[in-house]
């Protein structure tokens, strides 16, 4: 372009001094290419309309008549590249000139590859265009920090940062946690909407093991409860492709600014608590938000509160609660195990596998169609079974029925019955050194009622008691019998005296 420009103030009359000043260079080196077009009769029309290569050709030929080595196959060492992510240009120099002992230094090899790069448009960048409130990015930080001291036992323990950073206005929210597992994931996600005042309609996470189960760009399997989660918030989880981070370029520029202006400010400062940190975070976080841009107006704060926080649809009236997925085969005691404890299924879901959704309340197990089968509130503490009768087959329940009896209740179903049914049941109980022993019996006397009615089980049990014999067999014997229809007047009548009868004289 310089040449071009000499040749067009040359031909209107400037002095050559009045072009370097122009041009931006030397009076000597517009001399040099006066000399050298009129040499060639080159003319400004003609160097218009020609490319740069022909006019160095024309006007310096000795360079254009040295030797040029050959170009490396650019494309194949271009597609190593992108395949093998452990290879690098270093290495691929070196195959190349263990072949070509005399080709291109490591120097020349590294231009030429970028130069063919820039002009087969593979080193351009994509311009992305985020709208405003729709994705959220969301990561772990690759830094952590051992900055949290155990008060009791004065462990250091790692702090790990998520990060989740809005498209338009990366907009930051920062929040440290002991691990990286799936309940602080989800948790760490919860707490970002609740901080950002709406929800977004995408969230784009990596391809890790708490987002994804099979990391797929076209089809992905999310995380059970991962998916629960969305399904919370009606919005859709779109990982990004495996070892892309420009799929997800807003959160990498965040991480990156906040490992600078976050990690190291905190770098060297320790914390009695996960919340004492987090406290001090989110401090810094609100300064580091009101720096202004760089290469656009505004700040993130600013931004966010004009574009992203508008857009962002409404907070669900209820908050999500994480949810811990389990795939058990139901066993032959119809009671599947979570966290130590025992939950019952419906019997006949023998040998099938259940689905258990595990919150810090409750569990629900679900059948093959997601359908709730059971519902238990979730036990920390006390007996390791939790059982609805519901769910026992008819023979099971009737054993379990019998079996949860004591004897305050065997004295309350003999109460409802009558007086002289609670009697006698009272004193079965006690005449027992273990009362337990007395419990079978109380069931079998009770369980006549069904048989012979509650009448007659009064009138039975009020002879057993004349008879001072209240007993299962004696009871039940009489009810057979029918003796309880005997009247009492009629069989205690004494005997008429006659001339028969011995005296107790006739015994001495």
């Amino acid at each position: 372009m310089k040449i071009i420009e000499i040749l067009r103030l040359t031909e209107q009359g400037y002095s050559q001094r009045e072009i370097a000043k122009s041009v931006k260079c030397g009076k000597f080196t517009v001399g040099e290419i006066q000399k050298r077009c009129r040499n060639c009769k080159l003319q400004y029309d003609a160097a218009a309309i020609m490319t740069n290569d022909e006019i160095r050709m024309l006007l310096y030929p000795d360079s254009f008549g040295r030797s040029i080595k050959r170009d490396p196959d650019w494309p194949s060492i271009h597609a190593r590249l992108q395949a093998n992510k452990r290879l690098n240009l270093q290495y691929l120099w070196e195959e190349y000139r263990a072949k070509n002992t005399q080709g291109l230094s490591y120097s020349r090899f590294c231009k030429r590859y970028l130069d063919w790069k820039n002009e087969t448009g593979k080193n351009v960048i994509m311009v992305q265009y985020r709208e405003p409130g729709k994705e959220l990015f969301v990561d772990w930080m690759g830094d952590t920090l051992d900055c949290i001291v155990d008060s009791s036992t004065g462990e250091t323990l790692t702090a790990h940062f998520f990060v989740a950073t809005l498209g338009d206005s990366s907009y930051p929210y920062v929040e440290a946690f002991p691990d990286e597992k799936l309940d602080k994931w989800l948790q760490a996600h919860v707490n970002a909407l609740r901080y950002l005042g709406g929800v977004p309609r995408v969230i784009v996470p990596d391809n890790c093991k708490t987002a994804t189960t099979k990391p797929n760009y076209y089809d992905p399997a999310i995380n059970h409860s991962y998916w629960d989660f969305a399904q919370h918030y009606e919005l859709a989880i779109l990982p990004a492709r495996v070892r892309e981070p420009q799929d997800k370029a807003p959160v990498e520029s965040s991480v990156g600014w906040l490992e600078t202006w976050l990690l190291e400010w905190l770098r060297g400062k320790h914390f009695f608590s996960f919340t004492a940190l987090n406290n001090e975070i989110q401090y810094r976080v609100k300064e580091l938000i009101k720096r202004p841009f760089q290469k656009r107006k505004g700040s993130r704060q600013s931004v966010f509160e004009e574009l992203d926080k508008p857009a962002l649809r409404p907070l669900p009236y209820t908050q999500y609660e994480y949810a811990d997925y389990i795939v058990r085969r139901t066993p032959a005691n119809y009671h599947v195990e979570y966290d130590a404890f025992n939950y019952s299924v419906p019997h006949g879901l023998y040998k099938q596998l259940v689905t258990i959704r595990a919150t810090t309340t409750t569990i629900e197990i679900l059948n093959d169609n997601r359908e709730r089968v059971a519902l238990h509130q979730r036990r920390y503490t006390g007996s390791r079974y939790v059982t609805n009768l519901g769910h026992m087959p008819p023979h099971h329940r009737h054993q379990h029925n019998a079996n949860s009896f004591d004897g305050t209740k065997y004295r309350l179903w003999a109460g409802s019955i009558g007086e002289q049914t609670y009697a006698a049941i009272d004193h079965l109980l006690s005449s027992q050194i273990v009362e337990e022993q007395a419990y079978r019996s109380c069931m079998g006397i009770l369980q006549c009622s069904k048989k012979y009615g509650n009448e007659r089980l009064e009138a039975a049990c009020a002879k057993a008691i004349t008879m001072k014999s209240c007993t299962y067999s004696t009871i039940t014997t009489i009810l057979k019998n029918g003796q309880d229809k005997v009247s009492s007047s009629k069989a205690d009548k004494p005997t008429p005296l006659h001339e028969n009868l011995r005296g107790s004289e006739a015994y001495v």
